[in-house]
């Protein structure tokens, strides 16, 4: 097998969408003699992850799986999909917390901090390994009703196929990988055969998607910003409802 076919094969071992000629010629061909094939498949991979499904020249976007043509309807029977379909992720919200809540995870998120039961923990790019932390240690039981709350969260997400369908996908089952701050604008998801498909909702389980990783920088400071501004506005029109 040629180089790029070991790329290619490489690529779609892992489960990425499937790359164009054009884009493979284009990594081997940069420099002479080309990389190892290690460095290949990385580079490849994080640009794939970081690209556009719906158009990217990076993407040979005919040989992906869309969803089926009435996947978005509310009226729609349920089914299973047939065959694996890739989609990058537009929006993600955590529907178990109120709005409020929500506002405070985001602007926790934005600040670099996360919660450890009743810990605030910053995580810094220079070591995610050692934490500071500005309260003391928490309990065990406290760390242990941190990890049950997160195990009970429900998030909705809306995910886009290589078409430009979107539809609302909403966990089934809890995915440890799925959350806001862990789940990036535009990040790769690979729904398996056998994802349920009700009433255009994708029912999300563990073992049938599978999370790539990447994101869209231009599409995560959008979403976070807007994001954040809808959340506020919610919450200041339902204050005056509520006065009125």
């Amino acid at each position: 097998m040629d180089l790029n076919g070991q790329l290619r094969a490489s690529i779609l071992a892992q489960h990425l969408p499937y790359p164009s000629t054009t884009f493979l010629n284009s990594l081997i061909t940069a420099r002479s003699p080309p990389p190892p094939l290690p460095s290949l498949v990385a580079t490849a991979k994080a640009r794939l992850l970081a690209a556009d499904i719906t158009n990217s020249t990076l993407i040979n976007t005919t040989s992906l799986q869309s969803l089926p043509p009435d996947a978005d309807s509310p009226e729609s029977r349920e089914r299973r999909l047939p065959r694996p379909v890739h989609v990058q992720v537009l929006d993600v919200e955590n529907i178990s917390l109120s709005r409020w809540e929500q506002v405070e995870e985001m602007e926790a998120v934005a600040r670099g901090e996360t919660t450890r039961g009743r810990e605030v923990v910053r995580v810094t790019a220079e070591d995610d390994d050692n934490p500071e932390t500005t309260q003391p240690r928490p309990t065990a039981a406290a760390a242990a009703n941190a990890r049950t709350a997160s195990k009970k969260a429900t998030h909705r997400l809306v995910v886009q196929d290589c078409k430009g369908v979107k539809l609302y996908a909403l966990e089934l089952k809890r995915i440890d990988s799925i959350g806001v701050g862990k789940t990036q604008i535009g990040e790769k998801m690979l729904l398996k055969a056998g994802t349920i498909l009700a009433r255009g909702v994708v029912l999300l389980e563990p073992e049938k998607c599978v999370l790539l990783g990447g994101k869209i920088d231009a599409w995560q400071k959008t979403w976070a910003d807007g994001r954040l501004a809808r959340l506020k506005e919610e919450i200041r029109q339902n204050e005056q409802q509520q006065a009125s």
